[in-house]
């Protein structure tokens, strides 16, 4: 390495807050864990980039981009910008070995797939599907990369299991743009619901579940809506506050005798709930929040929903809950759903809180296992970056899965809720030196999963 190198690599080691305590085991179980996805790459230093790669996603690194996991590693930085960037590996199997291991681990028969948009903020204009789009991390519209994401939740735990990088039609219209970017030939522009129901299909007979679930860019689709219901699934989607409904139960104006009976209006949904009485408002305890219970407001009522100035083919249930914060600000979410009409209303909350646990998903994602971290510009950097990413943060919930089952009835210094802090900051790893994939010479080891000997600090 040259000398500039060295120096940023010493930058890079200062922001690290290395804790002097190991947990011998939970290296070791890395390791084993690391295996049965590492099985999917035919090349051995393939296999041992992406276990240091993960070592690195899950290690106290600030940002945890190639450049910083390699010198953390002690590694050329250009080969593992190499297995990550550009190499030729398919991140499909992995992402099935994936989704096998949620299903068999936390799934249930009332579990909950959730689907959500998640932006990444980019500059310039060569990276994989950047656009000027809708950005939730900045509330605005700026130049981003947007991903699908499908999460599962049951009353075990939650998991990001799949995604989908969403292409603009300006990308997909120019052949070469997309041929720069590594965009495979013959991708074609899918819409944000598509590429949800493309996932649905392929991860869905391996998720256990009696739900699907989203947020108000997934429910204001009534065609999404509308597949959903004709595959057979049960839905609790999010919808935008000025969404048309009628009220099925509401009394139609009063009849002059002459003419047409008058119909039941057509409102709002923020207007309808808002004429409500207190009295309409049923009180349930949800599942414990950070600092205990967690109580909500819920009302539901059968409606016809209108969209774009159409009807829906079919009845739907609102849903509607409302919760306030410390401050006393009131929060309302409202729901679409084809359920039954003798579904209860606790479990109308439960699905709905099971639904913002994909939050939960994404802080731990970005801020324990550097999902945001990246910066590849190519298509299969993307891919290969995410799956590494989802994976890694599997890890940490079967390792908080793990704490609970073992201080369940003690009283512990750690707090096994907190994977980062049982994982990241006190992961150390040995230093080794793969060779590059890019290198003639077969001088590396040949072996899935190299030992995972910690140094004390």
């Amino acid at each position: 390495m040259d000398r500039r190198f060295m120096v940023r690599k010493q930058e890079m080691l200062a922001e690290c807050e290395v804790s002097s305590e190991v947990f011998t085991g939970m290296v070791e179980r890395l390791g084993q864990f690391v295996e049965p996805f590492a099985a999917a790459l035919v090349r051995p230093e393939q296999r041992t980039h992406a276990l240091t790669y993960m070592r690195g996603l899950l290690s106290d690194l600030k940002r945890k981009n190639v450049e910083a996991i390699a010198y953390r590693d002690d590694q050329d930085r250009r080969c593992l910008q190499h297995f990550i960037g550009i190499a030729e590996w398919d991140h499909r199997p992995l992402q099935r070995e994936l989704v096998r291991q949620v299903g068999r681990t936390i799934g249930e028969g009332d579990g909950v797939i959730v689907f959500d948009p998640s932006a990444f903020p980019k500059c310039g204009k060569q990276s994989v599907g950047v656009a000027r789009q809708w950005c939730g991390r900045l509330g605005k519209v700026d130049n981003c990369q947007v991903g699908v994401y499908m999460g599962y939740a049951s009353r075990k735990e939650h998991a990001l299991v799949d995604t989908r990088l969403f292409l603009p039609q300006k990308w997909t219209a120019d052949s070469v743009r997309c041929r720069s970017a590594g965009v495979p030939r013959g991708t074609r522009h899918q819409t944000r619901h598509t590429q949800a129901l493309e996932m649905l299909a392929e991860n869905g007979p391996f998720l256990p579940h009696a739900w699907v679930t989203g947020d108000d860019e997934m429910g204001s689709s009534a065609g999404f809506r509308r597949d959903l219901h004709d595959r057979g699934e049960t839905y609790l989607l999010a919808v935008p506050s000025n969404t048309t409904i009628r009220d099925l139960q509401a009394e139609p104006p009063p009849y002059g005798g002459s003419g047409h009976p008058p119909r039941r209006r057509f409102e709002q949904v923020r207007h309808w709930y808002e004429s409500l009485p207190e009295s309409a408002w049923i009180k349930l305890f949800v599942r414990d929040g950070e600092k205990g219970p967690l109580e909500i407001e819920i009302v539901a009522c059968p409606v016809l929903a209108k969209i774009n100035h159409r009807n829906m083919p079919y009845n739907e249930t609102l849903v509607v809950t409302r919760y306030r914060d410390e401050t006393g600000a009131t929060t309302h979410d409202g729901y679409f759903s084809n359920a039954p009409a003798n579904t209860s209303l606790r479990e109308f909350a439960r699905v709905a809180k099971a639904a913002h646990r994909v939050e939960d998903c994404f802080k731990r994602a970005k801020s324990e296992a550097g999902l945001a971290d990246y910066e590849v510009r190519q298509w299969k950097g993307w891919h290969h970056h995410q799956i590494l990413s989802l994976i890694a943060c599997w890890f940490l919930v079967l390792e908080t899965l793990r704490g609970e089952k073992n201080n369940s009835g003690h009283h512990g210094s750690s707090d096994p809720r907190s994977p980062l802090n049982a994982v990241a900051s006190r992961l150390q790893v040995r230093h080794t030196q793969p060779n590059c994939e890019t290198q003639n010479t077969p001088t590396y080891q040949k072996r899935a999963s190299p030992l995972l000997s910690p140094q004390s600090t």
